[in-house]
């Protein structure tokens, strides 16, 4: 407190001038200069100066590049008068082959005007002449605007320097450097996410927005309280654990490219600059900083916790698919079913996932064979081509009875180009109470899950009773295997996320909105869904519900901020390349694939839900032009402006 009130302020210039005189009362500078930009610096030999350029531009978040110094250059005239690297950071770190050696004060005794240097060391490495500095963008230069906004900076709080952590997240490499992702973490209250991450997010100079928030375990770190740099800071209650990248990479960088001879500032030292911490004009950024592009935050997951981010533009639109979807032509009274952003988070943690298991199939026309109907199948090979586009690994768990059948429809509907590639087929049977750990962990180890989301799509779910219903509340257990058990034990497994898809409660995962299914749905007192699911997403038929599930994952996988989130500020940014993007245009749902398929059901004897008719509808509502008319609108809601 007592640094505060004889530092608070001070002009960048006027505290640069301070730490040259080092003065004693500047061990941080977290803090001050608020409303200017902060900055990391590095000083390396000249032969590793276009690689290390070439390491900041492949990963701009934890180091993005202010200034890059001419040949031998003291002064750094883009961010300060009258400023010299030698003297101005308050604490530097001095390395040899990749060791830290020793802590100075001052780098004035190894420059060639300064003879003190020692002929062995001066021959083997140079003088700060032959040498090339790089100024980095720092999160101190974010705080003022942190502070503004009203978001507690708890390391300052304390009077302490902020925490950072050595991740097991690992840098684009760039020619000699190869290092792991440091990381910052600010304690942040969860009701001030949004507040934080905005605040954040229009400096990216300042390494920008968080590049995650919650288990800090998702990084790989082990333990918050004994931080790799700087000090160790408590959460308060509740606190959530947010993570910034961090310009201390750099020192990682230095450590592993073992360089000769390096200098660089000490964690939480630095190098103060007279440019403010307002957003820089849009030609010296990567990324636009359109309003409609600022993330918004939700928690995906609670166990472990996780938290996700997307713009306001694509949340917006994933909105619009749910409002969509709610849509009820049968009159079924679905929309009192519905939970606002169920769509939305769903897509996120699917996003965030990298294996799925995908359920469907009621057989509710118990009297035929097959007793299957037409929703179902194609909402999950919608939500199934989707994820194989994005790189994910996904599975179909079906009925032992339906093996063969099911197996033909994947062949099918790979051959006519339905789905991207073939997916494996697997069943599950309860074999003992160890069954479903088993079937969903390797070993029936909780910390060895074979997947990290389960989805079901108009699939039977288990009533409270232990029987299963169809909508005439007709028993049809005996066609049903309890793939239910999955879904409860997954709630007891950290890292498997459930969803299930619905549109009249009687399906897996609908138990999550069960009180309103007894309530205001017929017959849902016997009827109802026991199973809950993490999200339950409603739509006016379930198939609209995967169409959405498919269109929302393209939607964050061209978000630029939740892309940046995901792979943790990582790689260069720029254009997504045509291939890619003509992969996952190319495997959204359209009206001639889905027409395509819904023609392969009925050729397999699938029937309509609603009317067991043998034709081309879904519920009892025709392909044309109800469902084609959705599935056009959601097409115009994905890919419009």
């Amino acid at each position: 407190m007592q640094r505060s009130l004889h530092l608070d302020g001070l002009s960048p210039a006027q505290l640069r001038l301070l730490i040259r005189r080092q003065d004693a009362r500047i061990t941080t500078t977290s803090g001050l200069a608020n409303g200017y930009q902060q900055a990391n610096a590095v000083v390396l030999p000249h032969h590793l100066a276009d690689d290390f350029e070439a390491f900041c531009r492949s990963n701009p978040a934890p180091l993005p590049l202010l200034y890059r110094s001419k040949l031998g250059e003291t002064a750094c005239p883009p961010l300060a008068e009258c400023a010299d690297i030698r003297t101005d950071i308050s604490q530097y770190c001095v390395y040899q082959e990749g060791r830290l050696v020793k802590s100075v004060s001052s780098l004035l005794s190894y420059d060639s005007d300064q003879r003190t240097v020692s002929k062995q060391q001066d021959e083997r490495a140079g003088p700060l002449s032959d040498m090339v500095c790089f100024y980095l963008g720092c999160s101190f230069g974010s705080e003022g605007k942190l502070k503004k906004a009203g978001v507690p900076i708890r390391n300052m709080e304390k009077g302490r320097n902020v925490s950072m952590y050595r991740t097991a997240v690992r840098c684009v490499p760039a020619g000699a450097f190869s290092c792991p992702l440091v990381v910052t973490m600010l304690p942040i209250p969860a009701g001030m996410l949004d507040v934080a991450v905005a605040a954040t997010h229009h400096n990216p100079l300042a390494h920008g927005a968080p590049v995650h928030i919650g288990d800090p375990a998702f990084l790989g770190i082990k333990d918050l309280s004994r931080p790799e740099y700087g000090d160790s800071v408590e959460l308060q209650p509740g606190d959530v654990p947010a993570f910034w990248a961090c310009g201390v990479t750099a020192i990682e960088a230095i450590l592993s490219s073992k360089p000769s001879l390096a200098f660089s500032h000490s964690p939480g030292c630095m190098f103060l600059t007279d440019v403010p911490d307002s957003p820089p004009p849009e030609h010296v950024l990567s990324v636009k900083l359109a309003p409609e592009l600022t993330p918004l935050c939700f928690e995906v997951s609670r166990s472990p916790s996780l938290y996700s981010l997307a713009s306001q533009l694509a949340v917006e639109k994933i909105r619009q698919l749910e409002n969509i979807i709610i849509e009820d032509p049968g009159q079924r009274g679905i929309k009192a079913l519905f939970v606002q952003d169920e769509l939305l988070r769903c897509c996120l943690a699917l996003s965030h996932s990298s294996s799925v298991a995908i359920t469907t199939g009621f057989p509710t026309h118990y009297m035929h064979n097959p007793p299957d109907e037409t929703d179902g199948p194609p909402g999950a090979l919608a939500i199934a081509t989707m994820l194989q586009a994005l790189g994910k690994r996904v599975t179909m768990v079906t009925d032992s009875r339906a093996v063969e059948m099911n197996k033909a429809l994947i062949d099918q509907a790979v051959a006519t180009g339905v789905l991207k590639s073939q997916i494996p087929l697997v069943t599950f049977e309860d074999s003992g109470p160890e069954s479903a750990l088993h079937f969903l962990c390797v070993d029936g180890d909780p910390d060895k899950p074979r997947y990290d989301h389960l989805l079901a799509i108009e699939r039977s779910g288990r009533a409270a009773d232990g029987n299963y219903y169809n909508m005439r509340a007709v028993n049809i257990k005996h066609l049903v295997d309890p793939i239910d058990d999955l879904f409860i034990a997954a709630k007891d497994i950290p890292g498997i996320i459930t969803t299930g898809i619905g549109d009249g409660g009687n399906e897996l995962g609908m138990g999550k909105v069960k009180d309103r299914v007894v309530s205001l749905m017929p017959k849902g007192s016997l009827i109802a869904c026991d199973v809950p699911a993490d999200y339950a997403i409603t739509a006016g038929v379930s198939n609209w519900g995967g169409y959405a599930v498919a269109c929302g994952l393209y939607l964050l996988r061209m978000c630029p901020s939740h892309q940046r989130y995901v792979k943790r500020g990582l790689g260069p940014e720029g254009e997504t390349p045509e291939e890619h993007l003509q992969d996952w245009t190319s495997n959204l749902p359209s009206v001639e694939k889905e027409e395509s398929f819904l023609s392969t059901l009925v050729s397999f004897g699938i029937r309509s839900g609603k009317t067991g008719h043998l034709a081309m509808e879904v519920d009892g509502l025709t392909f044309h032009p109800t469902h084609s008319d959705i599935i056009t609108r959601l097409l115009d809601a994905t890919t419009g402006p």
